[in-house]
């Protein structure tokens, strides 16, 4: 089966966790788009929710899936988050920012009663740190910033980060976030400790949020061939 398979089911699998009156965070990925399309499916059944958008793709996507939107300052609460992850390990610590929503993410997740990931298997890792963790810098001295963070790495654990500036397709400009904001992909091979190398990313300045999602995921859907697999903590 293909990984495309496998996303859909997660995302299916994601729909038991909404309920009609709810205020959702709508994540941005390939996968949250498949959940906010099959929300959308739900809708014009005659769900009633509202959406919160965690990048202007999702809200897009959102608009054209029939999917109400309101700004986050309007939202008293929020009930559900359902996102994607770049990476998910057995302690449901994630790496994400892979399309560079995670400043806006990590808001949402946050600020929810429940985050559900869903991911395709090749998502789950027994080690985070083969994909390359996002870092969201200020652009104002980014390369004074950058190498704050190639040191917090070194401190944490990570013997021969590789910090390196995203750029767009071109190659030539940086990557700006939707929060105007540039994104340093650092490859770390293996993040031994994940919590360490969080509480050193925070204390830089210029660092507005990192890729390492702690202790935010309580439900995980692995989507599998044979349908999806549900695990919570």
């Amino acid at each position: 089966m293909s990984t495309s398979h496998q996303k859909t089911s997660a995302a299916v699998a994601a729909l038991k966790y909404v309920q009609d009156g709810m205020v959702l965070g709508l994540g941005s990925g390939s996968t949250a788009e498949i959940f906010v399309r099959k929300l959308g499916e739900r809708v014009a059944q005659g769900l009633s929710v509202k959406g919160v958008p965690t990048s202007e793709r999702t809200a897009e996507v959102a608009r054209e899936a029939g999917i109400p939107l309101i700004p986050v300052d309007q939202a008293d609460c929020l009930h559900v988050t359902v996102d994607g992850a770049d990476e998910v390990d057995g302690k449901f610590q994630l790496i994400k920012g892979g399309g560079g929503c995670l400043l806006r993410e990590k808001i949402i997740a946050h600020a929810s009663d429940l985050m559900v990931v869903i991911i395709d298997e090749t998502k789950l890792v027994g080690a985070l740190g083969e994909f390359p963790l996002p870092v969201e810098v200020d652009p104002f001295a980014f390369t004074i910033t950058a190498k704050k963070v190639f040191d917090a790495l070194r401190s944490a654990g990570i013997e021969r980060p590789d910090v390196q500036l995203r750029r767009k397709g071109d190659g030539l400009e940086p990557f700006i976030t939707d929060g105007g904001n540039y994104i340093l992909d650092c490859a770390c091979g293996m993040i031994p400790d994940a919590p360490s190398a969080d509480r050193a990313l925070k204390a830089i300045p210029g660092v507005m949020e990192h890729g390492l999602f702690l202790g935010l995921a309580r439900v995980v859907i692995v989507g599998e061939d044979s349908g999806a697999r549900v695990m919570e903590l």
